[in-house]
């Protein structure tokens, strides 16, 4: 049965040579691009247009034509690659239309060699778009899914190469374009012979000899996460040119520590499926080097599928709902079916189909999320500390490591369609960005329906329980607290830290306590930079502790002056390249009187809530997720066990 797909939707593929036919009502260029995990194309080599239209595994048109025919066999593809991405555009200087909305809607359909239909797509909804990322092969687990995209680009494709991460994305879209209008292939070549065995005889001249280098190893995947609560994104969705909260250059996503890069190991087998049932899930089922990073992974993976999965729906129900308006203007159009019998029949004709359409859509969405919930079942009692919420039983019997994980849970994040369903809210370590922890009561509606006192109070707590496992997940004596409390009004909340005996020092306190605390950490700051720029880490003074280091502050800006606040900024700015963190408690309110001043220290913040809110928006659909904060079962000693065995752990190791 041939899956009729919306925007957002995906589907399994049954077989690995595929074909993909495009009709477009009117001339398109054709092409595809291989990416990485990330979705990222590495170069030139893995872009597939008409200038060079065959790659290992993908050949595409040679010209601009309103039907395309381009084969793809997913297991010739090089090494690295884990999707492959079609994409339209309108070619330029012809005299033709220059946007989509002023042409039929194109049409894509994936078929298997013998011309079978697995899943197609209509493009609809385009309008001053003249390139489109039509669909998207990509590998989950040990199987390859189809996803309709649909993302259209008004930039043309210039714009769709570089959200991919091309270099010079403007100088190839315009070579692109000129073998189009150059006509410099007089005919559309059609997909090689097939064998009696079904594979295709492979050209041996042209682009097909020039397989590509070996790629290094794939990027890690983004951390989320934009924040709409803020004057504008709290820190870009990182991609290939993101920068830093510094603005000085990319963020570097690689494992810390790592050197050299080997091949994933391969992931664990899942039990056999039933027949026509979906796979057994298994936790770690993803690739990586250890089972830490293959469950990363595969946590990424499990996030990007439920924003795909609710946006598939959410597009499907609201086209129900524009198709039903449509189809009422026309049967109502005529007054003769305003009234009577033929109107009420043309409403119930046409809410019978929305409510179908619905419903398919639904369960669609239904099946999904079941596959999700089961993976997210067995993949949470599996994940280690790092990753676990405070209520996993790994977290009672564990050890101070001796190398910091990959990433930390700071929360969990899930959508209205299933809150039940979680995905843990991982940043990787060591941090790139600080974290915000909003006290303000206008924050939300859940936070305004709490006393200041008592939100200030969950504030703080929040913050001290991250400090706690941040602690927890470095080796010891290799992260430090430091705390500005200026009135001292958290003395409460950081009990537990005061008394493990886990500070840097006391709860700094008064502008004084406030100036050293900033002091000392500046100048940190700045002599660790000196080295490193100099090449003479050596020359480094004895008594710099030069382990990671996490200033949290409450209050602010109480106890702030002109000077201590651009001192903040500066540790903000420059801190985390040099293991300086930052870990704020602050209503956004208070610090009005500063004005725009602040706005970029807001910005560099990653924001969180000590309250369900729903502010962080995924990198790859933009859905408003639910940020639910970690929280201490009540009752539990956990927090105590834990700092107490930091403490030990620190004692033993003579820091």
């Amino acid at each position: 049965m041939t899956a009729e797909l919306v925007r957002g939707q995906n589907h399994t593929l049954p077989q690995t040579r595929l074909e993909i036919r495009v009709s477009a009502g009117t001339p398109v260029v054709a092409g595809a691009t291989l990416g990485d995990e990330r979705g990222t194309v590495r170069g030139v080599e893995w872009i597939a247009h008409p200038g060079s239209p065959q790659l290992p595994g993908l050949e595409v048109s040679q010209q601009a034509a309103a039907d395309h025919r381009l084969a793809v066999d997913l297991e010739a593809l090089p090494g690295g690659v884990h999707r492959v991405t079609v994409l339209l555009a309108l070619p330029v200087g012809v005299g033709g239309p220059t946007r989509f909305g002023a042409v039929p809607a194109p049409f894509v359909a994936v078929t298997g060699l013998d011309g079978a239909e697995i899943a197609t797509f209509t493009l609809t909804g385009l309008d001053a778009e003249s390139a489109v990322s039509a669909l998207e092969l990509y590998r989950r687990r040990d199987a390859w899914k189809v996803r309709a995209v649909g993302q259209g680009y008004a930039g043309g494709l210039a714009e769709m190469l570089a959200d991919q991460g091309v270099a010079e994305a403007a100088g190839l879209a315009g070579s692109i374009q000129e073998a189009v209008t150059r006509s410099l292939a007089r005919s559309v070549a059609p997909p090689p012979p097939r064998t009696p065995g079904g594979d295709r005889v492979r050209h041996t001249t042209g682009a097909a000899d020039h397989r590509p280098p070996t790629p290094p190893p794939a990027p890690e995947p983004p951390e989320p996460l934009t924040d709409p609560a803020t004057t504008g994104p709290a820190h870009p969705a990182p991609g290939p040119a993101a920068a830093g909260p510094s603005g000085t250059g990319p963020i570097n996503y690689a494992h810390p520590g790592r050197q050299h890069a080997a091949p994933p190991m391969p992931p664990p087998t899942a039990p056999p499926a039933q027949p026509g049932q979906p796979a057994q899930p298994v936790a770690g089922d993803a690739t990586g080097w250890s089972m830490d990073e293959r469950l990363y992974n595969q946590i990424w993976g499990m996030f990007e599928d439920l924003a795909r999965a609710v946006a598939a729906y959410r597009s499907a129900v609201d086209f129900a709902e524009s198709r039903m308006d449509q189809e009422l203007d026309r049967a109502l159009s005529d007054p003769r079916n305003r009234i009577g019998g033929a109107g009420d029949h043309a409403r119930e004709t046409a809410r019978a189909k929305r409510d179908e359409l619905t419903s398919r859509a639904r369960e669609a969405l239904d099946r999904d999320l079941a596959q999700l919930a089961a993976e997210s079942a067995v993949v949470e009692p599996a994940l280690p500390a790092a990753y676990a919420g405070w209520g996993n039983p790994v977290w009672h019997a564990h050890r101070v490591p001796m190398e910091i994980p990959m990433a930390l849970r700071i929360g969990d994040l899930h959508l209205p369609e299933r809150t039940d369903l979680r995905i843990p809210l991982l940043v990787r370590l060591p941090l790139e960005r600080g974290i915000w922890v909003d006290s303000g009561r206008a924050a939300s509606e859940a936070a305004a329906l709490i006393d200041t006192d008592r939100l200030r109070r969950l504030a703080m707590e929040t913050a001290v329980a991250h400090a706690a496992r941040l602690l927890a997940v470095y080796p010891p004596g290799e992260f430090a607290v430091h705390v500005i409390d200026p009135a001292g009004s958290a003395a409460g909340p950081l009990a537990p830290l005061v008394e493990a005996g886990v500070l840097a020092g006391p709860p700094a306190a008064g502008p004084g306590g406030v100036a050293s605390v900033l002091a000392h950490l500046t100048r940190r700051v700045d002599l660790v930079q000196m080295a490193v720029r100099a090449g003479a880490a050596d020359s480094l003074p004895p008594d710099l502790d030069t382990g990671e280091q996490l200033l949290v502050v409450n209050d602010f800006p109480h106890g702030f002056d002109d000077r201590a606040v651009t001192q903040l900024r500066y540790l903000a700015d420059e801190g985390p390249s040099v293991g300086v963190h930052l870990l704020m408690v602050a209503d956004r309110e208070e610090a009005s009187a500063y004005g725009p001043v602040l706005d970029p220290l807001w910005r560099s913040l990653l924001r969180i809530t000590p309250v369900a809110d729903s502010h962080l928006a995924d990198p790859w659909v933009g859905h408003a997720w639910t940020y639910e904060p970690l929280t201490i079962p009540p009752g539990s000693r956990v927090l105590e066990q834990v700092l107490a065995a930091v403490a030990a752990a620190r004692r033993a190791a003579g820091r």
